[in-house]
């Protein structure tokens, strides 16, 4: 009996490491698959670089997304990290246009106020 008390480690470290990692990874790549095969034209999405865009067009395995009014770039379904929901959607544009009101305040970088003294 004592003999496989070794053995009987190794088996329930195994089995946690397949419980903590490999089963939860696993879940993650099927949603991601799922999400992926779901995408259609209109949908605001985050690509895993962190670009934010609308897609445009789609073909069985590459994606025409729009990343700024009138710029337009093919990209793989795989790019795609996230689809943005409408109220991520409402808030990007909300600090955006905050964004926007600063940069106008602020005038042209590397020059300063007229009413500023030296």
């Amino acid at each position: 009996m004592e003999e496989l008390v070794p053995w009987l480690w190794i088996v329930a470290i195994a089995l946690v490491f397949w419980l903590l990692i490999i089963r939860p990874a696993s879940r993650r790549q099927k949603q991601m698959l799922e999400l992926q095969n779901a995408l259609a034209v209109g949908d605001d999405v985050m690509l895993t670089s962190g670009i934010l865009a609308t897609i445009v067009g789609t073909t069985d395995d590459h994606l025409e997304v729009e990343i700024a009014p009138g710029v337009v770039i093919r990209v793989v379904r795989g790019a795609v990290g996230s689809v943005r929901r409408d109220e991520d959607v409402e808030a990007a544009e909300v600090d955006d246009a905050a964004d926007a009101d600063v940069a106008d305040e602020a005038g042209e970088p590397g020059t300063r106020p007229d009413n500023e003294e030296r």
